[in-house]
């Protein structure tokens, strides 16, 4: 299984904060059955600055660490970025990190709206040969109120990934309830941990995996699996035909 979107990098954002916690981490990914992790330390998010200059040493720091003690793991470069409007530009620069390396990049909305700019944003990256992979949408206070805005980016080219822990009822029922309406209609194409430690935001990849088996069968979660090794080798990922879903559909309020 690879995960692609992971805070295990130690001391350089509200990940993990010592090399022994990420050791820790990394031993609790292995239970839960992950092989590959894409490191995506949060970038241009108030004070954590991690170009891909610094996360490619601490990731190779990190896999040597693994490598000593003996854990089946590895890593790779990525960020979680937070959107900001000269991202066309910066990716001239080379200090952003797409995932592994490939045309993916995973971008994060602020918590509680989509920026006016994102489609002209989402529209420019994509001319250039990138794809936008959103985090964490089921989250993001005006696409719950608003879904249609992530039908909309996902029909132009975008693709979304929901959290395990979101799946798992961690952040409560609406965003588990709202995690599955936006997988039922094809507006999510990854499942990743967005693990920050072992505690309160673990990985729970094995757990969500199997919710998501016994809700929608083995057929989705295969393209869950399938579509985190695509991103990884560049590859083309799955995806069906998105559909809008309705508020009232969700919480039963009009």
């Amino acid at each position: 299984m690879i995960d692609i979107h992971c805070h295990i990098l130690p001391g350089v954002d509200d990940g993990a904060q010592s090399l022994e916690e990420s050791v820790e981490m990394a031993r609790e990914a292995v239970k839960e059955g992950i092989e590959k992790i894409i490191v995506t330390p949060h970038h241009k998010l108030r004070a954590f600055d991690n170009p891909r200059s610094k996360v490619s040493e601490k990731t190779a720091e990190l896999n040597s660490v693994f490598a000593d003690e003996g854990i089946p793991l590895s890593l790779s470069v990525g960020q979680e970025i937070r959107i900001f409007g000269e991202l066309p530009e910066e990716l001239e620069t080379e200090e952003i990190a797409p995932l592994n390396d490939s045309r993916y990049l995973l971008i994060e909305f602020p918590s509680n709206h989509v920026p006016s700019y994102t489609d002209r944003l989402f529209y420019e990256l994509q001319l250039k040969g990138y794809v936008p992979v959103i985090a964490h949408p089921e989250r993001n206070q005006q696409l719950t109120e608003q879904p249609d805005k992530l039908y909309e980016l996902v029909e132009k080219g975008a693709l979304s990934q929901v959290t395990a822990a979101s799946v798992c009822g961690l952040f409560g029922k609406k965003i588990q309830d709202f995690s599955f309406r936006l997988i039922e209609a094809n507006l999510v194409h990854f499942v990743a941990s967005d693990a920050h430690n072992t505690g309160s935001r673990g990985f729970r990849m094995a757990e969500a995996l199997d919710a998501i088996e016994k809700k929608f069968g083995l057929d989705t979660l295969g393209i869950f699996l399938e579509n985190g090794r695509l991103a990884a080798e560049n590859q083309t990922v799955y995806k069906e035909v998105p559909e809008k879903i309705k508020r009232k559909r969700l919480f039963g309020i009009f």
